[in-house]
């Protein structure tokens, strides 16, 4: 793989020192030697690998919590107001947007920012939109990478708000400490929206947008989804907020900080280990998809012609394949 060169101007971290210099510098609270860690990282350019080591005694600190559900849940929002709380108590935040990317240039659309203005007024607060590069599980592999660049950072809580398309968005569950599934009265089948995997990932189910018609009716439909599951989902609780004026996020936050004490205890290696098994994954998926696009010798199409003559299964053709 053939890394994108430094931007010109900047000093290369490849040269002895550099990247070790920059990791102080975000450590205090520059916010241009953070915003150049997060970029090199997100685009893996030449300067990431040595940046990644210099990371590495920094890392397993944070809190990472994760946002996910249905679009049009209000997820911004609901960020944007614990992000208030969070900074009343003290604590600095980091938050990874994962917004759609454009068709055209692949870029993010940016539109968390809009809705987080005056949040990012505040100095202990960094927040970076990243695309989601059709990741259909919510995630791409960058993000993961400026979870790091946030803890090292000296981050006290990194959030993570996923694009919101519904089942399909679980990678969140690999790569968090606590997962906020939320959703809102009025989205049609609300239960339908997110059932399966979102209730299976969640450690804390919200019904935004509190104050509207029908928040109750939510509010029952996810307590009874919950109680026909396995024991430790029954257990998972359910709030009522209001985002907007910050009606709930008390006991939001008292709910996200209970289950983050218990995971935290767990070693920081091994919450690093998830991410990093994740990144591999990910990785290997992403390799066996370009090579599948490539298909410069036909094999692809011969496995085809085979599995419709009945002399393969999908399965045996798919190993085949991976075989090389």
């Amino acid at each position: 793989m053939t890394l994108p060169p430094t931007k010109p101007g900047l000093t290369p971290l490849t040269e002895p020192g550099a990247a070790a210099d920059l990791v102080a510098r975000m450590r205090k609270g520059e916010r241009r030697a953070i915003a150049r860690a997060v970029t090199e990282l997100e685009r893996l350019s030449a300067d990431a690998p040595p940046l990644i080591q210099a990371l590495q005694p920094y890392l397993g600190h944070a809190r990472v919590v994760g946002f996910t559900g249905p679009p049009g849940a209000g997820k911004s929002t609901l960020v944007n107001a614990y992000t208030e709380h969070l900074r009343a108590e003290g604590r600095s935040v980091g938050i990874i947007a994962v917004d759609p990317s454009s068709p055209i240039s692949g870029g993010a659309i940016l539109g968390d920012r809009i809705r987080m203005t005056s949040t990012l007024q505040d100095d202990a607060v960094y927040m970076r939109s990243l695309a989601s590069r059709g990741h259909l599980g919510g995630l791409s592999p960058a993000a993961v990478r400026v979870i790091d660049a946030l803890d090292a950072a000296g981050k006290d809580v990194v959030l993570v708000e996923t694009v919101g398309t519904g089942q399909s968005e679980i990678d969140v569950a690999e790569v968090t400490d606590v997962r906020v599934v939320v959703s809102a009265p009025g989205l049609g089948d609300d239960i339908q929206a997110m059932k399966s995997g979102l209730l299976e990932i969640a450690d804390v189910l919200v019904v935004n947008k509190g104050d509207r018609e029908g928040a109750e009716r939510t509010l029952e439909q996810l307590k009874g989804a919950l109680s026909i599951r396995a024991r430790d989902h029954a257990q998972v609780p359910v709030l009522k907020v209001t985002a907007l004026t910050g009606d709930g996020i008390p006991a939001l936050a008292e709910a996200i900080d209970s289950i983050a004490t218990a995971r935290l205890a767990e070693p920081a290696i091994d919450r690093r280990r998830r991410r990093a098994r994740f990144l591999i994954a990910r990785a290997a998926a992403d390799a066996i998809a370009a090579r599948i696009k490539a298909d410069t010798t036909g094999k692809l199409a011969a496995l085809a012609d085979a599995v419709l003559a009945g002399a393969l299964t999908p399965d045996a053709a798919a190993e085949t394949l991976l075989r090389g």
